[in-house]
Parts: structure tokens; C-alpha cells; sequence
């Protein structure tokens, strides 16, 4: 086998493509929509609340001056998720990128969760991760390629008390993301996943000052620090690009070193 000439193109140019994010009016969704949008991708964010993800949108369209949609779904409810992918069709005429960035955390000691607690996180982070997954594959797969990018977690590779619904939940989206990887491949379909340590979300904000959080959050990074937003779109913007072709299965750790101990 002779060595190929390196191809003199920016493997991280977006233009052209178009990518939906669940989760992406807001936190770490929106924060990779604004990545991909400034890679030149076009978006649609997709969340329940309607007005929140119109007034996103419109701020992506004119930071970035792509075309940058909102859709109103429910991502546990599977006719909304079929819709959710029709409408991207129609709108964009293709879906490249599919990122599942929709999630919630229950968090507290196994006694004194109900068992709706962990239906709720189950069914919105593996069920509803795994009804988009579902919902863009018959059109990637006609087109031949695609990029998916779940959202686990650290949390999803290691523990830490009082998590058991989110632990168990981003468990099964790495494993998720692994089969899919598997079985996407040969429709040359990446699936591949971050796992993002701790950033000050919304979700986080409740914990940010807790002594816990010092100690087994934060305190568990090398960095010491929470992670900022704009720290999770680089890996974003690589794993939807050509640059993470090989790339099948893979979780690519934001974590502030949190998993390198």
C-alpha cells in the first residue's frame, strides 16, 4: 500500500449539511448548535418549549448567518420524533447530523427516589435517545452517511452516589451508541459519544456550591473548575465532521480529567 497524499481541505467545514439537536434551546444543546453553526451547518433545534427554542434559533441565524429552525417536540413520544425528522427533511431536504442532547437528572439516595423517578430519567435519556436515533435512520440510510452524536456522560463510564437513575441511564446510552456504532457502520453511519464531566448547566446550578459538589464534583477534575459551554464544541464540531470518519462507538471524554484518575 502506497502512502496518499494528504488532502488540502478544512475536514471541519460544515457548510452544506444540516443537523437536528434535541435539547437545543438551551445548555450544552444549544452550546453545539452554535458550534456546528459556526462551522457553517444549518440546525434545527428541537425541545418542548416552544417560544425558547424560536428565540434560539433566531439568535443562531443572526450570530452565524445560517438557517437555524425550531421544532416543538417530545422526544419520549415516537410520532413526535417521526415528525421531528420529516420536518427536518422538508425543511432542509437532507440530516446529516443527529446530536441527542435532550436529557434530565433525578438525583438522591435509592430510598428516597420512587420508582416514577427512574422511569422519568430512563425514558427521557435511553428511550428518547434511542426513538431519535430510530426516527433519522431510514434517512441516513438512503443517503448513505450520516453522523450521530449521543450525549453520555462521565457518569456513564464511572459512579458516584446518589445518581443511581442518571448512572444507570448514561450507562445504557454508551452501550447504546456502541451497538449503533456497530450497526451503522456498514451504511457508512457514524454513531460515536461525548461524555462531558461537569458543566454548569441549568441541571447543575442546584449542586454548584453543595460541599458534595466540591468534593466529588468538581473536586474530581484535574482542571478544578467546572467546565465552561463553549468547552463541549470542539468535540461536537469533530465528531460531526469528516475528520472523525474512522471514528465508530467512541466516547470522547470532556471531563477536565475527571475519568483520567
Amino acid at each position: 500500500m502506497t502512502n496518499q497524499p494528504l488532502p488540502g481541505i478544512n475536514q471541519f467545514n460544515l457548510s452544506g449539511r444540516a443537523a437536528i439537536i434535541t435539547g437545543g434551546s438551551k445548555g450544552l444543546g444549544l452550546a453545539m448548535a452554535a458550534g456546528l453553526a459556526s462551522a457553517g451547518c444549518r440546525v434545527m433545534l428541537v425541545n418542548r418549549n416552544a417560544e425558547e427554542g424560536i428565540a434560539a434559533a433566531a439568535e443562531l441565524s443572526r450570530d452565524f448567518g445560517i438557517e437555524a429552525i425550531s421544532f416543538a417536540a417530545d422526544i419520549t413520544d415516537e410520532a413526535q420524533t417521526i415528525a421531528m425528522a420529516q420536518a427536518a427533511m422538508d425543511a432542509f431536504g437532507q440530516i446529516d447530523i443527529l446530536i441527542n442532547s435532550a436529557g434530565i437528572n433525578i438525583r438522591g439516595a435509592i430510598d428516597e427516589l420512587t420508582s416514577d423517578d427512574f422511569r422519568k430519567v430512563m425514558d427521557v435519556n435511553v428511550n428518547g435517545t434511542w426513538l431519535c436515533c430510530r426516527a433519522v435512520t431510514p434517512f441516513m440510510k438512503q443517503a448513505g452517511s450520516g453522523k450521530i452524536i449521543n450525549l453520555a456522560s462521565t457518569l456513564g463510564l464511572v459512579g458516584l452516589a446518589n445518581r443511581t437513575p442518571y448512572t444507570a441511564s448514561k450507562g445504557a446510552v454508551v452501550q447504546m451508541t456502541r451497538a449503533l456504532g456497530l450497526e451503522f457502520a456498514p451504511f457508512n453511519i457514524n454513531v460515536n459519544a461525548i461524555c462531558p464531566g461537569p458543566f454548569l448547566t441549568e441541571m447543575n446550578l442546584a449542586i454548584a456550591d453543595t460541599e458534595e459538589a466540591k468534593k466529588f464534583v468538581v473536586g474530581a477534575t484535574a482542571m478544578g473548575r467546572w467546565a465552561e459551554l463553549r468547552e463541549i464544541q470542539g468535540a461536537a464540531i469533530f465528531l460531526a465532521s469528516d475528520a472523525a470518519t474512522y471514528m465508530v462507538g467512541s466516547m470522547l471524554t470532556v471531563d477536565g480529567g475527571w475519568t483520567a484518575r
